[in-house]
């Protein structure tokens, strides 16, 4: 019988191929092993919400955990319903570089694209 913990609880955010490399090459560079791709959900912006998304070391009280080809994301409690189904991934082109959210939960967003409601 396995015992429950609280990092047993997951969420449905998608990391996806190239997003989990570049957050791999970006940990190797930092020299660090210890660091999850954290991605919350935080009141700002012109549309109501803006997203965060950082490398943490901590583990919170009700975190939703989840693995990626060795990368693991983490969210807060508060985040996952908002962030439910979203996909990240990283653009290196021409237009755009850094890592990008599709979030099918956001009714709309803002000219610049970095906050929703």
């Amino acid at each position: 019988m396995s015992q429950t913990t609280e990092n047993d609880v997951t969420h449905e955010v998608l990391l996806t191929d190239v997003a989990a490399a570049k957050v791999k090459a970006l940990l190797e560079q930092e020299g660090r092993d210890d660091l999850r791709l954290r991605v919350a959900v935080q009141p700002g912006g012109c549309s109501g919400l803006i997203y965060q998304l950082y490398f943490d070391e901590r583990f919170l009280d009700g975190d939703a955990v989840r693995g990626f080809d060795g990368v693991e994301v983490i969210v807060d409690k508060m985040s996952v319903p908002y962030v439910s189904g979203a996909t990240i991934d990283f653009a290196d082109t021409i237009e755009k570089q850094g890592f990008t959210i599709d979030n099918p939960n956001a009714g709309g967003s803002c000219a610049c694209g970095d906050s929703f409601h």
